[in-house]
């Protein structure tokens, strides 16, 4: 008997069930049961209605009520105003719409969870020549319509559309049908002898008004006065294969400043900034997520519906003082009214090594480092005993057996530590849709990252490195429990697992450091009797990180974090139209576990070949316990982690709401006040509490003239009793430029918008509790006493740290004025922003303050700094739709932001340069150098130096004496270039999208920056250089001085500080998406194939590709960062 033949669909499925790891299936299964029990309700068929002369309207909302099924109709063809009576207990659903539709040209039709009432045929209706029409009806993107209507014109007879945008219709010969559906342009077609039609409606521009996601609610971009920006799931996940959401930002949005450090799997965050740094405290913007306070990092790109972020006053002011440094608000994906879509994603991620710094090999070193003997010679003669013969220099490249292998390395280490490539994984899935009683958003995803490290041999059982592995599930609901009444619930669970060597912090770099500071002769990673190597003239300075790494053990530090949001929305109405309430609350936990894994406690054999006679060392000659001959053992231990006090974390807040908003002629008024209160801790810490009051109110006559006032109370508990609230306040007006009367003759314009806000925030992000208070710490027992210090038996309390009752709400003014234009229909369009910020009473340290050293404690922390910053945004978008279909567009930003710092407590007798005053926040200082001294005449006529000043030979720096007192020390380093955060960010990113296919690049870049790289050939006497252009020589000349061996000089003047300008191809895509009969026949709607990638090139003249050095440091590098190449699927069911 023959097999039956199991259906493609069902097999593809089957395949990717077996991919998914358990957790991920369990996972699933709980949300397709759920969805089952909210299908199984939508579904019930038996109704009890009992009303007398209601009308038809009335009736059909009471069986959506009680059924939850939608009804789909068309107002041309159902009389919704007339009256019938119904008196019916828990009857067939049909018999309810039979009573309806009685002595009515009407029929009916149950499927797919909605009710279809449509016209039935009249003989009358079309002529003996009447004909059959088929046809589909889509929008711009190829979906399909449901629920539009189609009717023949001057006619009742009619139809709507089905689930597939399909309808079937019997007309007259030669007539015409038109086609309506909300939020679209009716459109018109005649038969003209056609019996399949396809049908494009295209989307009514004014009645689909972009909807931006504000501070608390949502505007219509047209009445927004705020300088706000946003951007959508679909361009975030142009990203290229990043797993982090702030990557993912880069570029996207004008004055969102980004930049990176590391390419660790689980910690590639970058830094971001709003704009311009204001305060040297506290920078980082205020991080939402669905409306509540949260991390960024553990949010899927696959579950963003939308980011806004917010940049004036007028924006951020309903925040207070958590949003002074700008608000990033992140909306997850909710569900709509409709049948059950299923999305699938999956993607592979190739990961290579972007850029290190360059170092020579041992043979090129050895050239370099007996040059610069040669020249030390004159101060230190002895060096001709480290000169290397070239008979010996070759060795290094051309070793003549495995001794010589051994004696003479010349190790790429670089090459050793990273692998060519490492592959990280993501896949998703998500079921969204809905019914009028419940509206309902899954998802689950799954993010593993691999290491770019290679794996070593330890014989040690465990193979020790880096990694990353999260699972997320995300179940957004929306439960209409009346006409007036919605509960949203919103579940949210991830686990993270983070994989690192055992005690290992995120910045500790002895397990990359020879990457970046070993010479390649110093030792073999593994000699060829399998021994590890070590460098035992200074293993520290110069470490073996294969060593380190292969034996460092595992450590597997989880995250875990359940968040859950109960709101309730309530219309008063009744009340007064326009009016309604909304209360949140919200609870988070956070749970962190640490130090589960392998320790390895006992170290391995280390081996060194002396280069010089050849002599093994071991670094272990006799076991410290016994005196005997060392033998490796194998001692780890597993752990079974602990709870780490300082990440875990609990928070409860909540939020009540009221809100109006009402139309009165050409008049709109809106109004919002809110209270909140939150309550959080992490360990075992004291709560913080939280209390926030605000208010919006906003006006606009005929989408001409627009105004909002905007403001908060609120309360730290930083702050003593005189200054714990303070109330903040901003204004804000607009004027729709093109909608008076005089600019009506302009045909090319379709909007132009003057704006400006100002207002005041406050900011207490500061670090420190109670600052208003002493702290007392307690000396227990042993307390020296005496003239001659003795301990004793007494203890005693004694305050560590003083109060200051006067400290209050660091406070900026922000400005802003801004202009958005569109012309030729949507061509053109953009937007251009000027702002300023003044921030005052900022937060000064005792320990960084102007106070004598005789105090005898350190000062209590103050309200004296001050600083200003300005700027201005432009952005600039394309869009354009040739005749065959094909859409070219182009988006661009630039942001320029500049800062300064006006008052920092500095001494008052220090020179002015070496002040904060006057200069940016976070300012680059440097010995300045003028040019190099070529001859002896140069250096006996220099300034001298407070050090090494007899070490100076030709081909060094010449030093500017900058407060010109006779002498080069500490006082004459002065301000250089910039700081390390970038004045200039520009972006570009061009596309096409034609029938199925759609590329599109982005670029992205910064100027205006210095950073600094210290990788000093010939560190502590190691043979290690770096390539460096341009290095002085007394043949070619040159503008960087040769490196030392010896005789070291304390000014290396600017040497090491780099322009951090870059602009990199942040990341291309092409892709195609198939849709169509074909692929329908598989039970796919749309199945999209992309190739992309991320990080692609890069123009720098940065000796690596990290962006700051806030993980790792400029001396001893980082996690290496990396390039992407990511192919994708995106499946539609």
């Amino acid at each position: 008997m023959k097999e039956k033949q199991e259906s493609p669909r069902r097999r593809c499925l089957l395949i990717l069930i077996e991919k998914i790891p358990n957790a991920m299936k369990l996972t699933f299964l709980f949300l397709v049961i759920s969805l089952l029990s909210f299908t199984a309700t939508a579904s019930a068929q038996r109704v009890s209605i009992v009303l007398d002369n209601a009308k038809v309207e009335k009736v059909l909302a009471t069986i959506t009520h009680q059924t939850g099924l939608s009804v789909a109709y068309s107002k041309q063809i159902v009389d919704l105003n007339r009256r019938v009576s119904v008196n019916f207990t828990n009857a067939e659903l049909t018999n309810v719409l039979d009573k309806i539709t009685e002595g009515t040209s009407l029929s009916y039709e149950v499927k797919n969870g909605k009710i279809y009432l449509f016209e039935k045929p009249i003989a009358n209706a079309v002529t003996q020549q009447a004909k059959k029409i088929t046809g589909v009806v889509v929008d711009s993107k190829g979906e399909p319509i449901i629920g539009a209507n189609v009717v023949e014109k001057g006619t009742q007879n009619g139809t709507i559309t089905d689930f597939d945008g399909k309808f079937i219709l019997e007309v007259s010969d030669n007539a015409t049908l038109q086609f309506s559906y909300i939020g679209f342009m009716p459109t018109t077609v005649a038969i003209a002898g056609q019996t399949s039609l396809n049908v494009r409606l295209k989307e009514d521009t004014q009645a689909l008004e972009e909807v931006v996601v504000v501070g608390y609610g949502q505007q219509k971009k047209k009445s927004l006065v705020g300088s706000i920006t946003q951007t959508n799931s679909k361009t975030l996940e142009r990203a290229g294969g990043v797993t982090s959401l702030g990557q993912a930002l880069t570029g996207n949005l004008p004055g969102v400043i980004t930049y990176t450090s590391t390419g660790m799997p689980g910690a590639e965050d970058p830094k971001i900034i709003i704009r311009a740094q204001s305060s040297w405290n506290n920078s980082d913007p205020l991080v939402l997520v669905d409306g509540v306070e949260r991390p960024m990092n553990t949010v899927d790109i696959s579950s963003v519906e939308s980011i806004s972020v917010l940049k004036d006053a007028s924006a951020t002011a309903v925040y207070g003082v958590k949003g002074a440094n700008g608000v990033i608000l992140i909306t997850t994906k909710r569900g709509k009214e409709g049948k059950a879509n299923i999305q699938i994603k999956a993607n592979a991620t190739m990961k290579t090594v972007s850029k290190l710094p360059e170092k020579y090999d041992a043979y090129d070193t050895f050239i370099i480092k007996n040059r610069t003997l040669e020249r030390e010679l004159g101060l230190s003669p002895e060096l001709w005993g480290d000169y290397k013969p070239m008979g010996i220099i070759d060795k290094y490249r051309h070793p003549a057996n495995a001794t010589e292998w051994d004696r003479y390395p010349n190790v790429d280490w670089a090459d050793v530590l990273f692998k060519d490539y490492a592959m990280s994984y993501k896949a998703s899935v998500n079921v969204s849709g809905g019914t009028k009683w419940v509206k309902y958003f899954a998802a689950v995803d799954f993010t593993s990252e691999g290491d770019m490290f290679r794996e070593f041999e330890n014989n040690r059982g465990y193979t020790s490195g880096y990694g990353y592995n999260r699972i997320n599930a995300r179940s957004n609901l929306d439960f209409s429990l009346t006409k007036t009444t919605i509960l949203s619930v919103n579940l949210f669970g991830s686990n993270g697992v983070r994989q690192l060597p055992y005690g290992a912090s995120d910045s500790d770099n002895s397990y990359w450091k020879s990457a970046y500071r070993t010479a390649p002769d110093a030792m073999r990673p593994i000699y060829s009797n399998g021994v590890l190597g070590y460098y035992k003239p200074s293993s520290y300075d110069v470490p073996n990180s294969v060593a380190t790494l292969a034996t460092s053990g595992i450590e597997k530090k989880t995250n875990t974090q359940i968040n859950t949001d109960f709101t309730l929305n309530q219309s008063l109405d009744m009340i007064t139209k326009g009016l309604s309430v909304r209360g949140t609350v919200s609870f988070d936990n956070t749970f962190v576990e640490e130090k589960r894994g392998i320790e390895d406690t006992e170290g391995p054999q280390n081996m060194w070949v002396d280069p010089v006679s050849g002599v093994i060392y071991y670094k272990n000659e006799v076991d410290g316990g016994t005196q005997l001959d060392f033998s490796d053992g194998i001692d780890w231990v597993n752990k079974a982690g602990n709870v780490d006090p300082k990440s875990t974390y609990r928070k409860l807040y909540y939020q009540l709401q009221l809100n109006y908003g009402r139309q009165f002629g050409k008049h709109d008024v809106g109004a919002m006040a809110l209270f909140s209160r939150e309550k959080y801790a992490k360990g075992n810490e004291f709560y913080h509490f939280r209390e926030d009051w605000a208010f919006r109110a906003t006006y606009n006559y005929a989408q001409r003239y627009f105004a909002e006032v905007n403001g908060a109370y609120n309360g730290s508990e930083k702050f003593g009793p005189n200054n714990r609230f303070a109330f903040f306040p901003s204004f804000s007006l607009g004027w729709m430029i093109s909608e008076e009367k005089f600019m009506k003759g302009l045909k090319f314009l379709d909007m132009l918008k003057l704006r400006g806000s100002w207002g005041r925030i406050g900011d207490d992000n500061v670090g420190g509790r109670w600052l208003y208070q002493d702290s007392w710490g307690y000396q227990n027992s042993n307390t020296y006493l005496g003239l001659i210090p003795t301990a004793t038996p007494y203890s005693y309390y004694r305050i560590t740290s003083l109060g200051n009752e006067n400290i209050s709400w660091e406070t900026v003014e922000k400005r802003n004025v801004g202009i958005d234009y569109s012309f030729f229909k949507g061509l053109i369009a953009g937007s251009v922003d000027i702002f300023s910020d003044k921030r005052k009473d900022i937060l000064v340290s005792g320990g960084s303050r102007s106070i004598p050293s005789f105090f005898g404690a350190t000062a209590p922390t103050a309200n004296l700094g001050s600083t200003k910053s300005h700027g201005y945004e432009l952005e600039l978008r394309l869009n354009y739709m040739f005749a065959n279909k094909m859409r070219l567009w182009a988006n661009t930003n630039y942001t320029h932001a500049v800062n300064e710092v006006i008052f920092r407590d500095d001494p008052v007798l220090r020179d002015a340069h070496r002040k904060a005053a006057g200069h940016a926040i976070g300012q680059t200082n440097s010995y300045i150098n003028n040019g190099i001294y070529t001859t002896w005449d140069e250096i006996l006529g220099s300034t001298e130096r407070e050090s090494y000043n007899g070490n100076k030979l030709p081909g060094e720096y010449n030093i500017i004496d900058f407060n010109a007192d006779g002498i080069i020390n500490d006082d004459d380093q002065a301000p250089y270039q910039y700081s390390g955060v970038p004045q200039n960010t520009y972006s570009a990113t061009v596309g096409f999208e034609w029938k199925g296919f759609s590329a599109s690049v982005q670029f992205y870049g910064v100027s205006n920056v210095t950073r600094e790289v210290t990788f000093p050939t010939f560190h502590t006497q190691s043979n290690v250089a770096y390539v460096e252009d341009n290095v002085w020589s007394k043949e070619n000349g040159g503008a960087v001085p040769m490196p030392r061996w010896s005789n070291p000089i304390k000014e290396n003047g600017t040497r090491y500080l780099y322009d951090g300008s870059y602009v990199r191809l942040k990341n291309a895509e092409v892709a195609y998406l198939f849709k169509g009969k074909k692929i329908q026949k598989c039970g796919i709607k749309s199945l999209r194939l992309y190739l992309n990638g991320d990080n692609l090139l890069l123009w720098t003249d940065m000796p690596d590709d990290r962006e700051s050095n806030f993980s790792g440091g400029s001396s001893m590098g980082a996690y290496p960062t990396v390039r992407r190449f990511n192919l994708g699927i995106d499946i539609t069911l």
